[in-house]
């Protein structure tokens, strides 16, 4: 039930039933006006739970535009380019959804705020004013009212006649203002409909603006947001495989002797301790020392607290002598001699182990004995590398072996699992290396994918015949193994995953070499999603001749494929 219509015939007669649908009206006057003063309270806080939204959103995007995502090795991949442009890729995102929320928030105050403010100080404010004018000429009519009716018919007539003249007056006075009151009154309650409705409306449409704004940049952003899961997936891949090699690498560290020594670009490297006399004895202060075998270069840098910033003693090796026990109290010792000091100096290695390998990596000679068994011991120990001895033997074993006959693989008598196990522990395993390593080295120059793969095209076309062979027929089955899928789930990116180590391995095994297995699932999908192009023996041209510049860096250093 709606409010009742106030007539204006009611005004004359002023009845109690006139001044009950006047009351009503009256009521939902007043319910309007709290309403629009808590629309305007909750519109405010509103605003301001947006500004601070949008500050808060701003400096997170500036954390983002200022975060520099930095990733392990010399050189990145295409999916590690992307993944750290990213965090600028959604700052800027934001900030394009922070300019249309800042236009909502600087036009709320405007579209919303001012008009209901406005609505309510001028129409109900006016009302309210008119209600004000009605009581009070209500109060002063009826009063003049009482006391024109007291008066006493034995009046003069000439007074009579000014009272009624009186009366009258104010009896016009009341019913213009209860005529105005009644038209006030019920033009706010029609204006309201409007008037305090479309503010709000122009708000959500303005609210409405923001969000389709967003959907818009959601739309456009949903390319690259594939592009990026993608990106996200190969990393993730190319981390578990990387993983798995570097634990391995880890356990074998763990797992070797004491005298193992890591591959660095010293000969020898470690911490020695070195004897510094003092006039009443002597102390051993630890170094840190490394040695440079072709130019026989010896480095020793302080590592105690008090000679911080002291820059390293280089010395010219002369000689290397082991110590003697019964020589010195202190075990593990040798002495050397440098171009830059007079007399020895005394070193002390961590082990005997340790101290082995210093010697061998300085040449180092035993002390001199009159025994004959002392000189056979030396010349066997520096003249002999190991490590070399046994590759020798390991390269003459793998030249003599023969390939073993063909075996018919039945499927119904050999598991699926462990053929391609198989396959990829004889690739692993294999006593050559089945496609160079040097191929890094022009992935570091050029993102561009044209380049890369002419520079792979440039690289199969210089291997060895057999090579080539073998990696024509793995890639030609791995070709037809990725157009499958969608059943079997081995994608190019998952095929270069597990094939990137296993057809090529670096020289040494270290973290870093780890770091480049991701170039290497590089390669074999070029080689996989490009087979036709790089498997096609044709004439290169200018194409190697271009490129050999840039492998003959790599191929300085790298080992015989076959």
């Amino acid at each position: 039930m709606g409010l009742p219509t106030l007539e204006f015939s009611d005004s004359f007669l002023d009845s109690p039933d006139f001044r009950e649908r006047l009351k009503c009206h009256e009521i939902e006057l007043e319910r309007t006006n709290k309403f629009i003063k808590d629309l305007i309270k909750d519109g405010n806080m509103l605003i301001t739970a947006l500004k601070n939204l949008s500050a808060a959103v701003q400096k997170f995007s500036q954390s983002l535009q200022e975060f520099q995502f930095e990733c392990i090795g010399d050189a990145e991949t295409d999916d590690e380019v992307n993944i750290a442009q990213s965090f600028k890729e959604f700052s800027q995102l934001l900030n394009t959804v922070e300019e249309e929320r800042r236009r909502l928030i600087q036009n709320a105050d405007d579209v919303l705020i001012t008009p209901l403010e406005k609505f309510r100080k001028e129409q109900i404010g006016a009302a309210k004013e008119g209600k004000k004018k009605f009581d009070k000429e209500t109060e002063k009519y009826y009063s003049t009212l009482e006391r024109h009716l007291s008066l006493s018919s034995k009046k003069k007539e000439a007074y009579l006649q000014e009272a009624d003249m009186q009366i009258d007056k104010e009896r016009q006075l009341f019913y213009d203002a209860s005529l105005e009151y009644v038209f006030k009154i019920q033009e706010v309650q029609e204006k309201k409909k409007f008037e305090f409705v479309e503010p709000l409306l122009a708000f959500l449409q303005g609210l409405f603006t923001f969000y389709h704004e967003g959907y818009e940049l959601a739309h456009e952003f949903e390319p690259y947001k594939q592009q990026l899961q993608f990106n996200l997936q190969n990393t993730r891949n190319n981390f578990v495989s990387t993983k798995q090699e570097v634990e391995k690498l880890m356990k074998r560290i763990r797992s070797a002797d004491q005298d193992y020594k890591p591959p660095g670009q010293w000969t020898m490297e470690g911490f020695l301790y070195v004897q510094e006399k003092r006039p009443l004895g002597c102390t051993w202060t630890r170094h840190y020392c490394t040695y440079e075998k072709s130019s026989k270069t010896f480095t020793m840098s302080n590592t105690e607290n008090k000679s911080a910033g002291k820059q390293p003693e280089v010395f010219k090796l002369k000689s290397c002598i082991r110590r003697k026990t019964d020589s010195i109290d202190k075990r593990f010792c040798f002495d050397v001699e440098v171009a830059e000091r007079h007399g020895v100096m005394t070193l002390q290695a961590l082990s005997e182990s340790n101290r082995r390998l210093w010697l061998e990596a300085m040449d180092g000679r035993e002390p001199v004995r009159n025994s004959a068994c002392s000189s056979l011991k030396y010349s066997f120990g520096a003249g002999c590398s190991w490590s070399g001895f046994f590759k020798v033997l390991c390269l003459a074993r793998r030249q003599s072996s023969k390939a073993p006959v063909d075996m018919d693989l039945d499927p119904d008598m050999w598991d699926n699992k462990t053929i391609t196990s198989g396959l990829k522990n004889y690739l692993r395993s294999a006593p050559f290396l089945l496609f160079p390593h040097f191929y890094l080295f022009s992935f570091s120059e050029s993102d561009d994918q044209n380049y890369r793969v002419r520079a792979v095209h440039a690289l199969v076309h210089k291997m060895p015949e057999r090579n080539k062979e073998m990696l024509e027929l793995l890639i030609k089955h791995l070709v037809r193994v990725s157009a499958q899928n969608q059943s079997n789930l081995m994608t190019v990116s998952n095929l270069g995953v597990i094939f990137g180590p296993t057809l090529m391995r670096s020289q040494e095994e270290t973290v870093a070499a780890m770091m480049n297995i991701k170039f290497q699932n590089i390669v074999v999908e070029i080689l996989i999603e490009n087979f036709n192009k790089v498997s096609h023996s044709l004439t290169l041209n200018g194409l190697v001749c271009t490129y050999s510049q840039t492998v003959s860096r790599g191929e300085k250093n790298s080992r015989s494929w076959l």
